[in-house]
């Protein structure tokens, strides 16, 4: 029997391209990420996305980092830095949790009324409820109340959670319990197996 490859959970600098071969594939390779990415996100309600982060999804992101910004050596360090810890470890999944408004008028208000919504948002599937962590490196929302529009969530999972939310067909709630922006999603099954590889 084949068994799926074992995830890859670091990006080391032997794995990243020099930005020459990078450029002859990037076109191609940002055009299949795109739908590799639409299998990891699920829309929350009318403004909230949440991106499930891989090895995959950081290794572009860091290769694009360094295209548009040129640093050299000098900045791979930094960058591996800041996105090796979104990819997760076997035990959890992680997503970037972004609330996408175009009117900036409307964002800037929407923003100031949902403080602390990164400490609102849980999966739930049989019978188990694992509940989004926010990354502790800064606090992301104002004295004021405003949140920023950008956040990283850790959904930690014991053993039993992993086998419960591998079993094929099993339905996954995302939701988020903010008293001004209350919605849930269920994830479509294509979503919920991409998931299932990043567990060990």
């Amino acid at each position: 029997m084949n068994q799926e490859p074992t995830p890859r959970r670091k990006v080391n600098r032997a794995d990243l391209m020099p930005i020459a071969d990078y450029a002859k594939i990037r076109r191609e390779h940002r055009r299949e990420l795109v739908e590799a990415k639409r299998r990891r996100r699920v829309h929350i309600g009318p403004h909230v996305s949440l991106y499930f982060e891989n090895f995959e999804t950081m290794w572009a992101q860091i290769q694009e980092m360094l295209f548009i910004e040129r640093g050299g050596e000098d900045q791979v360090e930094g960058e591996l830095a800041a996105y090796n810890p979104l990819i997760p470890q076997g035990a959890e999944l992680i997503a970037t949790m972004m609330i996408e408004i175009e009117d900036e008028g409307l964002r800037r208000r929407t923003l100031a009324s949902m403080g602390h919504i990164e400490d609102t948002v849980q999966l739930s599937f049989a019978g188990h409820t694992v509940k989004g962590v926010p990354e502790a490196d800064i606090d992301r929302t104002t004295e004021e109340g405003k949140t920023s529009s950008v956040h990283f969530l850790n959904f930690a999972f014991t053993p039993e959670q992993i086998v419960a939310f591998k079993t094929s067909d099993a339905q996954v709630m995302a939701g988020i319990f903010h008293l001004h922006y209350g919605h849930m999603a269920v994830l479509a099954e294509e979503c919920r197996a991409a998931l299932a590889k990043d567990f060990v």
